[in-house]
């Protein structure tokens, strides 16, 4: 039988969806990472702790932004940091925008 398995953590996609459209509602989160909502409001707590996130409420909206100079943790030998692995992971189709992941 074959096991099921992610390259990426549920927390990674998560920060992908943000980093791709920062006005994304939870919802749509948790379709788009096949978590539920609650997961989502989980992780999406727990990168605003880190640093990773940071979140503005626009009105009933909430607005997040990736800190895109954080380290990434455990620290890679190269000290990267979050923008860095998410413009390898995202292309960008026009300047100023963030494309869907190379593989979708």
């Amino acid at each position: 039988m074959a096991q099921n398995w992610d390259l990426f953590t549920n927390h990674t996609k998560v920060l992908l969806c943000v980093a791709r459209n920062p006005d994304i509602r939870v919802r749509e989160i948790a379709a788009a990472t096949d978590l539920t909502e609650r997961g989502t409001h989980r992780i999406l707590a727990q990168l605003v702790t880190a640093g990773y996130l940071s979140k503005q409420r626009h009105g009933r909206r909430t607005h997040y932004t990736v800190a895109r100079d954080v380290p990434l943790e455990p620290p890679l030998p190269e000290h990267r940091a979050v923008g860095e692995l998410i413009d390898l992971l995202l292309e960008p189709e026009s300047p100023g925008q963030l494309a869907k992941p190379r593989n979708a």
